[in-house]
């Protein structure tokens, strides 16, 4: 049942992620949409991070007891030739948002990534320091710290990557335009020589959710997959459970020219989460078979 006396902001609802935590925190909160666009609906605002004066307004229109902000640039390639308004928004935009959150009390979740390290070993605990390769990680690791500094309760969430299919178009869901190219007969170029444990879209909202909800969560939590795996295998495991021939995925044996650093091996260690929320971590092919799941549940609904 929806308790009316909790109301949850969603900034940069429009993304998958967006979304997908949208639909699933309806059971328990008032839930609103903050994004860009204007509102079409009586649970969107528009909201601009980069500007305070739109920030202070959706704050008064929706009066949050949380907020999650996933608001972001999070092409890296487009962080890297466009480094002030990654800065702006990915960290300017996320301490604004802070500082309103603790002017008023509110509780805040922060979605930053595995991209503040450098990926040169496997595993990474929480209090590892940052090491950034990129533009995109240099501005979600000194969000974190701007972030801590003005709300030291706050919640920082850093996934490897996340993954599902989005009901909407226009969004970064990776899988639905990897679904794309092999329905339309395409070769995907993968790299085989980046790592990650990925998580699906539904645990991480609910990690977030259940973080929300818990007094004692505060500082930083890792989340991902138990074991970790090349993008090239997990984009093969898709093509299998898509029901594509692995001849559509091709190995990408180095970097691209003019393509911005990545970390070869980001595995975070997820014990803290796991510990404190008693959420157990699924496996590789369980992500993968809980974004189909999920993807099967919305068509249905459709």
């Amino acid at each position: 049942m929806v308790d009316h006396n909790r109301r949850l902001l969603i900034v940069g609802a429009s993304g998958f992620i967006g979304q997908r935590l949208a639909a699933i925190a309806y059971d328990g909160y008032d839930v609103f949409r903050a994004d860009l666009a204007e509102p079409a609906k009586p649970d969107e605002i528009k909201m601009d991070v980069t500007d305070q004066a739109s920030v202070v307004n959706g704050f008064d229109a929706v009066r949050p007891n949380a907020i999650v902000m996933l608001a972001a640039i999070a092409d890296i390639d487009q962080c890297e030739r466009q480094p002030e308004l990654a800065r702006a928004v990915n960290v300017d935009g996320a301490v604004r948002v802070a500082d309103e959150c603790a002017r008023r009390g509110v509780r805040f979740v922060y979605t930053s990534s595995a991209a503040v390290y450098d990926g040169s070993r496997h595993g990474y605990v929480e209090e590892d320091p940052p090491t950034p390769l990129s533009v995109y990680g240099r501005t979600k690791a000194q969000a974190e710290v701007g972030v801590m500094a003005i709300l030291p309760d706050a919640i920082i969430l850093r996934p490897a990557l996340v993954l599902g299919f989005s009901a909407a178009s226009r969004t970064n869901a990776m899988l639905n335009k990897l679904a794309d190219s092999f329905r339309a007969g395409q070769v995907v170029r993968v790299p085989d020589y980046e790592y990650r444990n990925p998580i699906d879209a539904d645990t991480i909202c609910h990690a977030i959710l259940c973080l929300i909800e818990l007094d004692q969560t505060r500082g930083i939590y890792h989340i991902g997959a138990l074991d970790s795996i090349s993008r090239f295998e997990l984009v093969c495991r898709l093509a299998d459970r898509l029901g594509f021939a692995r001849m559509l995925v091709e190995a990408q044996r180095e970097p691209l020219p003019g393509r911005a650093p990545r970390g070869f091996d980001h595995f975070l260690l997820t014990r803290r989460l796991s510990q404190e929320t008693g959420i157990e971590m699924p496996t590789c092919d369980m992500v993968l078979e809980r974004c189909l799941h999920a993807a099967a549940q919305s068509d249905t609904r459709a």
